[in-house]
């Protein structure tokens, strides 16, 4: 791709380079060779700007680029971000169900589905249009899904869960598994508390490898739920949540909440960071 062509695709401005100059990747700004592209979002790594041996380095609209070619962007991050998916080929996964494949005959799934090796999709279960469904995913009886879902291998949707469209679920995600909860009897022995709330993916959600997002103990309106455009880091249990609000916060490492609060937007948490509460506060949560 020229590079006039990548600045005019990025919304960036090109300075001190040449329009025709050819890219044929991204990388690291260590790392990058003659023909791909960078960038910096930092100022204080000015200094590799001028050490690089890529062909341009997209940088923010005050960065104080020198005789570097550069793509100026008011979001240099964003950009770098849009880049990678103009280089980077993703596979491709053709319409159709697998010979392996189990299929309940009241499930009712959208066209243009692929359906890999070894899924299960049980009674009821409803999913919308253009689902992709790798090797080993389990979606039990139920579940409603919606357009564009992409489930990697081994991701399970349990009973009744409710998915909205573009939800991604990566490689041993576990959506609706029971949360912890049992109840002490008279004699001291545990009783199970059965978790019959639903969890509920809104749209535009992702949850990366081996989260769990937990059934809850009441019928609705009592619910695990996850707003539009949220986006989970690895090892996060979301569970006797009531919703987690719209707008994406971070999530630490191997993060689990449990109660009866509600994460609010831009929530931020560290690594192994446990909550317990049943509060029944409706204000943000602020880990």
């Amino acid at each position: 791709m020229k590079l006039s062509q990548l600045a005019d695709t990025l919304e960036a401005r090109l300075e001190n380079g040449s329009p025709d100059t050819e890219i044929t990747g991204v990388a690291g700004i260590e790392e990058a060779q003659a023909g791909q592209i960078t960038f910096i979002a930092n100022p204080k790594y000015a200094s590799a700007a001028r050490t690089t041996r890529a062909s341009a380095v997209i940088v923010a609209a005050d960065f104080p680029s020198g005789n570097r070619t550069v793509l100026r962007s008011s979001n240099p991050y964003l950009a770098f971000a849009r880049a990678i998916e103009l280089f980077y080929e993703a596979p491709r996964y053709t319409p159709g169900v697998h010979a392996t494949a189990i299929i309940h005959p009241s499930a009712s799934i959208g066209p243009n589905a692929h359906i890999g090796p070894y899924v299960v999709i049980d009674r009821d279960v409803v999913i919308g249009a253009n689902a992709t469904l790798l090797a080993h995913v389990v979606i039990y009886p139920g579940a409603s899904i919606g357009d564009h879902f992409f489930a990697h291998a081994h991701a399970v949707v349990r009973e009744h869960c409710r998915l909205g469209d573009h939800v991604i679920l990566q490689n041993g995600v576990v959506i609706g598994a029971d949360g912890f909860g049992f109840a002490k009897d008279d004699s001291g022995h545990w009783h199970k508390i059965v978790q019959s709330g639903p969890a509920v993916l809104e749209d535009h959600v992702e949850v990366p490898h081996l989260d769990s997002i937990s059934h809850v103990h009441l019928l609705p309106p009592q619910r695990a739920e996850l707003g539009h455009d949220q986006v989970r880091r690895p090892l996060f249990d979301l569970s006797h949540v009531d919703e987690v609000q719209t707008r994406p916060p971070a999530r630490g490492v191997h993060r689990g909440v449990h109660g009866a609060r509600k994460p609010g937007s831009y929530d931020i948490s560290g690594a192994a960071a446990l909550s317990q509460t049943r509060s029944s506060q409706r204000a943000p949560m602020r880990l």
